[in-house]
C-alpha cells in the first residue's frame, strides 16, 4: 500500500509530506483547493506524462517521491528484481521535472525509464477518475479478474502447461522440417562429404598425435644417419681407406720390429689400449645402430595422414580438431534425411497431440470462466441499482480467439461489456459518457473483484460526483467494503461519503502576499466535524450542520 508521499514544487504546493495508512482515506476541500494537484503529483510519480506546467512558478524543478510497503511476493518485487533492482520491504517511486519540461525517473534510487516506472506504478496503484479510467476498463486485463474471481487455479495453470508442451512439440517438429529441407538441398555434397570423411576416419587428439610421431621419427633419422656416418669413418668399406683401427694395428706392428725398450713397450701398450677403445666405440655404435634404425615408411606414412587430415580441415573450413565433431554432424544430417520423413511424421503427431490436449485444457477452461462470468454478472448486478445505476446491465462476454491468438491464457478474449440503457447493446465500459456513471461503475466492479486484483492501492477521484442522499450513502458503504481489502483513497464532495474516511485530509488554497499556496490538514475531532458541516451547509455553517455532521459521523 502507498505509506507516504513527498511533493516539492509542484504547481501550488511548494513543500508537502503525507502519510497515509490502510483503509479509506477520504481527501475534501473546496473546488479548486488544490485535490486535482494531489492525484497529478500521485500520478507522476507512478509514470504519467510529465508536464511541464507542473513546475511551480519560481522553481527550477519539482519532484514528487511515493513510498509503497508491498507485501511478500507481490508482482512488483518480481518486477524490479528482474531489473536488478533491490527492493524488500518498501519501494520508492521518485520523479523529478525540470523547467524544461525534461524529468527524471527512479525507483529506490537507482535511474530508471518512465516506461518502466510506469510498469510498475501500475502494478501498485489503480486509479479510476472521472475522465482517466485505468486498471479495470483496460480489457487486456479482464481475463485475469475474471479467472482470479471465479476460476479454479489448477484450471489455468493445466492450459499454461499444454500451451508450454504444444509450443514445445511444434518447435521440435518445425526444426525437424527446417533441417530436413536443409539437407534435402546440399544431399550430393553431404553424401560425398560423409564418404570422404568415413574414409578419412579422424580420431580425436589424432593431430598433436602424428605431429609429435613425425617429430620423434625425424628425429630419429637424423641419429641413425650420424651414427652411420661415424661407424663408416671408424669402420671405411672403401679399402683404399685403411681406417683408424687399421692404422692402429699397422703401427703397433711396425714397432714390434724394433728392439724391446721401455719407452717402446709404453708406446705398444697405448697403441693396444686405444685398439681396445676403438673396438669398443665400434661395437657400441654398431647397437645403437641397430636400436636407432630408422623407418623411412612409417615417417611417409605419419606425414601423409597428417597432411590428409589438415587438408581435409582447410577444405572444411574448420581446425583438425573439429574434424570428428563435424563427421558426427553431417552423418546426423544424413541419417536424418535418410530417416527424416519418419522423424517428421512422429514429431507432427506428436505436436497434434498436444494441440489437442491444450484445445481440450482450453475447453474446460472456457466453460469454467463462463460459469464465473455468470455469478461475476449477477454479483456485479447487485450493487448497480443502490448506486442509481438500475437500468444499466452488466455483461462479461467470452468469445472464441482465432488460433494466431492463444496463449498460455488460453483461447478466450475476455471483456467487460455495459449498457446503461434500457435496448442497448452492451459495449466497452469506456463507451459510458458519464463521468460520474463509469466512476461508480468501476466502484461496483470493485466492490465485486477487489479481492481478485494484485493492486493493493485504488484511487477514486469524485466517484461520488452528481449524486446525494441514499445513493451517495450506498456509494460510501461500497467504499468501505472495498477498503476492508485494499488502501483506497478517495477525493469527495459528499458529506456521507466523507464521514466514513478512517483518515481524513483536507485540501485548502491560501493566499498570502498575492501568492497562492495549497496545503493539506489531517482532520481529527472537532476539526473533522467542521468540515463534514461545512460540506453539508455551503458557506454558512450552521448548528442544524453540525448536528447533522454528528448524526453522519455516529452512523459509522
Amino acid at each position: 500500500m502507498l505509506t507516504a508521499l513527498s511533493i516539492r514544487d509542484v504547481v501550488l504546493i511548494e513543500r508537502l509530506d503525507l502519510g497515509f495508512g490502510p483503509g479509506l482515506t477520504v481527501l475534501t476541500g473546496e473546488t479548486g483547493a488544490g485535490k486535482s494537484i494531489l492525484l497529478d503529483s500521485l500520478g507522476l510519480a507512478l509514470g504519467a506524462r510529465a508536464e511541464q506546467g507542473l513546475v511551480r512558478r519560481g522553481a527550477e524543478q519539482a519532484s514528487v517521491a511515493a513510498a509503497f510497503a508491498p507485501a511478500p511476493g507481490h508482482p512488483a518485487l518480481a518486477l524490479l528484481a528482474e531489473q536488478g533492482i533491490a527492493a524488500e520491504d518498501e519501494i520508492v517511486l521518485r520523479r523529478v521535472l525540470g523547467r524544461d519540461g525534461r524529468s527524471r525517473a527512479f525507483v529506490n534510487d537507482q535511474p530508471v525509464g518512465a516506461a518502466l516506472l510506469r510498469r510498475v506504478g501500475a502494478l501498485l496503484v489503480e486509479v479510476q477518475g472521472q475522465h482517466d479510467q485505468m486498471g479495470l476498463a483496460d480489457p487486456s486485463g479482464h481475463a485475469a479478474l475474471l479467472d482470479a474471481f471465479g476460476v479454479a487455479p489448477p484450471l489455468r495453470e493445466a492450459v499454461a502447461r499444454c500451451w508450454r508442451d504444444w509450443r514445445a512439440a511444434f518447435s521440435s517438429l518445425a526444426d525437424a522440417r527446417d533441417a530436413m529441407e536443409a539437407a534435402q538441398r546440399d544431399e550430393d555434397w553431404l553424401r560425398h562429404a560423409v564418404e570422404e570423411l568415413a574414409l578419412l576416419r579422424p580420431e580425436a587428439g589424432e593431430e598433436e598425435r602424428l605431429a609429435a610421431e613425425r617429430q620423434a621419427l625425424q628425429q630419429g633419422e637424423k641419429r641413425a644417419e650420424a651414427i652411420a656416418a661415424t661407424l663408416a669413418e671408424l669402420a671405411p668399406r672403401d679399402r683404399r681407406s685403411p681406417g683408424p683401427a687399421a692404422s692402429l694395428r699397422a703401427a703397433a706392428r711396425t714397432l714390434q720390429r724394433l728392439p724391446p725398450a721401455e719407452p717402446v713397450a709404453a708406446a705398444l701398450a697405448a697403441l693396444e689400449r686405444a685398439e681396445e677403445a676403438l673396438a669398443e666405440a665400434e661395437t657400441l655404435l654398431t647397437r645403437l645402430a641397430e636400436a636407432a634404425e630408422a623407418d623411412p615408411r612409417r615417417l611417409e606414412q605419419a606425414e601423409e595422414r597428417l597432411f590428409a587430415l589438415r587438408a581435409a580441415a582447410r577444405k572444411h573450413q574448420v581446425a583438425v580438431a573439429e574434424l570428428p565433431a563435424l563427421f558426427d554432424t553431417l552423418s546426423a544430417r544424413l541419417a536424418a534425411l535418410e530417416n527424416g520423413a519418419a522423424r517428421v511424421d512422429a514429431l507432427q503427431a506428436a505436436a497434434e497431440a498436444a494441440r489437442a490436449a491444450y484445445v481440450a485444457a482450453c475447453a474446460r477452461l472456457s466453460a469454467a470462466r463462463r460459469e464465473a462470468a455468470g455469478k461475476l454478472d449477477r454479483a456485479v448486478a447487485r450493487e448497480l441499482p443502490p448506486l442509481r445505476l438500475d437500468r444499466a446491465r452488466f455483461v462479461t462476454s467470452i468469445a472464441a480467439l482465432e488460433e494466431n491468438a492463444w496463449g498460455p491464457a488460453g483461447a478466450d478474449a475476455v471483456r467487460f461489456l455495459i449498457a446503461t440503457n434500457p435496448g442497448q447493446e452492451p459495449g466497452p465500459l469506456a463507451r459510458v459518457t458519464s463521468g460520474g456513471e463509469l466512476s461508480r461503475l468501476m466502484l461496483a466492479l470493485k466492490v465485486v473483484l477487489a479481492g481478485a486484483s494484485p493492486v493493493p492501492t485504488l484511487v477514486f477521484d469524485e466517484v461520488d460526483s452528481g449524486v446525494g442522499g441514499a445513493t451517495a450513502a450506498a456509494v460510501g458503504e461500497r467504499l468501505t467494503r472495498v477498503a476492508e481489502r485494499v488502501q483506497v483513497l478517495l477525493v469527495t464532495h459528499s458529506p456521507q461519503v466523507a464521514a466514513r474516511g478512517a483518515a481524513h485530509l483536507r485540501v485548502a488554497k491560501l493566499t498570502a502576499e498575492a501568492r497562492a499556496e495549497t496545503r493539506v490538514e489531517m482532520l481529527q475531532g472537532a476539526a473533522r466535524r467542521e468540515e463534514i458541516a461545512r460540506m453539508l451547509a455551503g458557506e454558512t455553517v450552521t448548528e442544524a450542520a453540525r448536528a447533522a455532521a454528528d448524526s453522519l459521523l455516529a452512523a459509522v
